[in-house]
């Protein structure tokens, strides 16, 4: 064979050869061990890459599930505080004089059992799998956060409500209960309503002396001096200007007050909304901090009534309960009691106080060992701990 004859035969051998790489390339049932297969394992298959996308889109899932928030709040269970008991070695409610001189000796009296006021846990920056787990647990709704948050408000201004709300119960709760126990009141302009009648005319903290000559010794002898008149009239109004710690200033004045028009009532309007104050020479003070909203006032005024009350309002029993009060006793409605009557269900309270307004919904809670019991003033309360205490039938939320 010629030179040249041989350059063509190893030119064509050499050309056969890559053509066999060539159809290897292109079969992919080739030889697993021919260049494509070791060129597979340098490059992901369609499989590969759907696994990588998958990983990668579930890790994006999870940080975000467990780092971005979402809009709502988880409401659950929140801790119970015994009114009748101590907070890190104080007691929740004391009893001083006017130079702060502990008189709790004097005025308050040894009780058993426990009269606890119930509350509801609000977690914030909830996130979508907290929420998640949350929601599956059972124990925990969820609600738009903008209800606990009002949108443009900082959250700052909502917690200093909160605490006044507070304040306010504990202040209505003392007038309630010393006004239960037969101590002279005192009236006051609580607030003075922008644009109403009584604005520019009467200071707030004004004590109300007399209307139309009339003494003024509870909100309700404000409410009957009113009963019989019309907007536009005139009244005479006497009062005495204390400052925002209670201290008289200057002496009592008397001014005109023409009376406004308030929805469809008939008689008139001053504008104002009243409390009453114990007129005592003692203070009564709560420790109890942490706590939002004016849902404990109820719990407050027994605890004060227990306190002072000879005889032991609650026995040996283990009572909660929740509801707004104002100076008066009035018992009002309040948010959140089926997860209320929850954490005292699970702590072993025997019975639950109610507000009427919210016993439907707490029948529908149905506890199995604790009697729910109804009551819408705090005169009603007491008879009620009376009754149970010695065994009798109550009102309940279940008749």
């Amino acid at each position: 064979m010629s030179d040249s004859e041989e350059r063509h035969e190893h030119t064509r051998a050499a050309g056969q050869q890559q053509g066999q790489v060539d159809e290897t390339l292109r079969d992919p049932y080739g030889d697993p061990y021919a260049p494509a297969q070791r060129r597979d394992r340098r490059t992901l298959s369609r499989r590969g890459w759907t696994l990588l996308l998958s990983a990668l889109l579930a890790a994006a899932f999870a940080a975000v599930g467990f780092t971005v928030s979402v809009p709502y709040v988880a409401l659950g269970p929140g801790p119970l505080y015994d009114t009748l008991g101590e907070v890190e070695g104080e007691p929740v409610i004391s009893f001083h004089d006017e130079d702060g001189e502990d008189v709790a000796d004097e005025l308050a009296h040894d009780t058993s059992g426990t009269l606890s006021l119930t509350t509801v846990s609000v977690a914030d920056d909830v996130t979508m799998f907290n929420a998640l787990v949350r929601w599956a647990s059972g124990e925990y709704a969820l609600a738009p956060r903008e209800q606990y948050f009002r949108p443009g408000v900082p959250e700052e201004e909502i917690r200093e409500e909160n605490i006044a709300q507070f304040e306010n119960s504990q202040s209505a709760a003392e007038s309630a209960a010393l006004g239960l126990l037969g101590y002279p009141t005192d009236v006051f302009v609580q607030e003075v309503l922008p644009d109403q009648p009584a604005d520019g005319v009467l200071p707030a903290n004004a004590e109300l002396l007399s209307i139309e000559g009339a003494p003024v010794e509870t909100v309700q002898d404000v409410h009957d001096e009113l009963e019989g008149s019309r907007p536009g009239q005139t009244i005479d109004v006497t009062f005495r200007e204390h400052d925002e710690d209670g201290g008289e200033v200057g002496d009592e004045q008397s001014v005109p007050l023409e009376l406004g028009e308030r929805d469809d009532r008939e008689q008139g309007f001053m504008g104002v909304t009243l409390s009453e104050r114990a007129d005592v020479d003692f203070t009564v003070d709560f420790t109890l901090a942490d706590v939002g909203g004016p849902s404990a006032g109820v719990m407050f005024a027994l605890a004060i009534v227990d306190r002072m009350t000879e005889d032991d309002l609650v026995g040996d029993r283990h009572v909660a309960g929740s509801g707004e009060i104002n100076a008066t006793g009035d018992i009002g409605p309040i948010g959140g009691i089926g997860f209320k009557i929850e954490a005292a269900d699970d702590a072993g309270v025997d019975a639950f106080l109610v507000p009427e307004q919210n016993c439907a919904e707490a029948a529908a809670a149905d506890p199995e060992n604790m009697v729910l019991m109804e009551v819408g003033s705090l005169s009603e309360a007491v008879d009620a701990l009376e009754a149970h205490s010695a065994g009798r039938d109550v009102p309940t939320c279940r008749e």
